[in-house]
């Protein structure tokens, strides 16, 4: 992970998420992504450099993506530490994109967090937590 292109990502989207209104959904950049690194989490506003697993498989990539897109601003308790860092990549010419998720239990929203801003929560539909789980988590 490159700490330069993280370090320009957090200081050219803390304005931006500010402006963000409940019900709105989460954005990403209108560019392919390349990569999704998942990292075990620390905790909110630290993104571990643990990775874990690096999707970048096109159809896994597709429904991280969507469910990251469709998440909708939402004020949720976020009591523990997430479970997950997901740091997206456009490519060596784009910051990257670091995302904290909890996974919703079955039949639940999953929850998801800018790693920068003023904390605003994000649920997925339950359709995608199942997807989010299934790509995920190992039983």
């Amino acid at each position: 992970m490159n700490l330069q292109k993280l370090a320009l990502f957090l200081f050219m989207s803390t304005p931006l998420v500010g402006c963000l209104l409940e019900g709105e959904t989460m954005v990403l950049l209108d560019e392919k992504i390349e990569n999704i690194e998942v990292a075990a989490s620390n905790g909110v506003g630290d993104i571990s450099e643990y990775v874990i697993m690096t999707i970048d498989d096109r159809a896994a990539i597709t429904i991280t993506e969507q469910a990251i897109r469709q998440a909708i601003m939402k004020k949720v308790d976020t009591t523990r530490d997430p479970d997950f860092d997901l740091i997206v990549s456009y490519g060596d010419d784009f910051p990257l994109h670091p995302i904290h998720l909890w996974v919703g239990d079955e039949n639940e929203e999953s929850i998801l967090m800018y790693a920068v801003g003023e904390g605003e929560t994000y649920t997925t539909t339950v359709a995608d937590t199942k997807q989010l789980r299934e790509l995920l988590l190992v039983d």
